[in-house]
């Protein structure tokens, strides 16, 4: 009998990264600086490590369905959002700083609705999301959790991982706790039927959580 070993899935590519170590925060600031706002890359910096991250096109396409089924679900559940995007999220205190894929301000809007955000005074944002399908040098878990963001979801390209805060660390949970009625499921089958059709994908998305809605 001729065994055959099981098929690897194939390996996603959705980053270009480079990584350089032993830069000091001011040196950090310097480099956001000169390349300003208008870049396709992104940057995380983390007591000493700078991550410049360039995204391709599986990032992309997933950091923005994620940001739609997101501004979705606010919508049909009648929420408040302030959207943050890759703003930078900086902590001198920490020497830490972020530009996640998408981050956003949902049960804190009404603190921050209609101004400039200031890290100083202001609580993080409510919702972090970060897409990494190759691998980063960064724990960004343990950053965001140092920022005090009360949510933070990541996906690889394969599985989305929800995370809660609890007593200044993440706890890894099944559902989120700001849209309890969004099982995994719905976000892969809404992932995959993007990749064909987005419009139709979307139609199906927002009558699916009418329906929820109405029924809860």
């Amino acid at each position: 009998m001729i065994s055959v070993a099981p098929i690897a899935p194939p390996l996603l590519i959705g980053e270009k990264r480079v990584v350089l170590r032993n830069i000091t925060w001011q040196g950090y600031q310097q480099l956001l600086k000169i390349l300003g706002d208008k870049r396709a890359a992104t940057l995380i910096f983390d007591r000493g490590t700078l991550e410049i991250t360039s995204p391709l096109e599986e990032h992309e396409f997933s950091a923005r369905l994620i940001e739609r089924l997101i501004q979705i679900l606010v919508v049909e559940l009648g929420l408040k959002i302030k959207t943050m995007g890759s703003t930078t999220l900086d902590r001198s205190d920490l020497e830490r700083g972020a530009e996640p894929d998408n981050a956003y301000y949902i049960q804190n809007q009404p603190l921050v609705a209609g101004r400039t955000v200031d890290l100083a005074t202001d609580p993080p944002p409510d919702l972090v999301v970060e897409v990494d399908i190759t691998h980063t040098d960064i724990d960004k878990p343990a950053l965001y959790a140092s920022m005090g963001v009360p949510e933070f979801w990541r996906y690889n390209g394969r599985e989305w991982r929800i995370y809660k805060l609890e007593n200044d660390e993440y706890l890894e949970v099944s559902v989120s706790p700001t849209f309890p009625i969004l099982p995994k499921s719905k976000l892969y089958e809404f992932l995959a039927a993007a990749q064909l059709d987005e419009v139709e994908a979307e139609v199906n998305l927002r009558n699916w959580v009418r329906e929820m809605a109405q029924s809860n």
